[in-house]
């Protein structure tokens, strides 16, 4: 569950931004978190798109997702450019 787990720092920071578009640095994931992102993350866009519960989806943790889905945001990541852009859902 979000409200005891290691990714309950990462929804508290989404739920409480007012803007509609939030952008964050893999970095700046990793810093709130105070762990390092899983490979997947860093490589693969998927990883960012997926919703708990999806089988099959390059996840380390259903947590993660949890946390931008309890805030209402989805999630598109550029691995390229190493940031993700969360939206918030209507």
């Amino acid at each position: 569950m979000i409200a005891t787990g290691k990714y309950r720092v990462f929804y508290k920071y989404l739920e409480a931004r007012y803007a509609d578009t939030v952008v964050l640095t893999f970095r700046q994931i990793e810093d709130l978190l105070g762990f390092p992102l899983c490979a997947p993350a860093r490589t693969d866009p998927a990883w960012w798109t997926s919703t708990p519960g999806d089988a099959g989806e390059p996840r380390c943790s259903d947590e993660c997702s949890e946390a931008w889905t309890l805030a209402h945001r989805t999630a598109r990541a550029n691995v390229a450019a190493q940031h993700v852009v969360f939206e918030r859902v209507r």
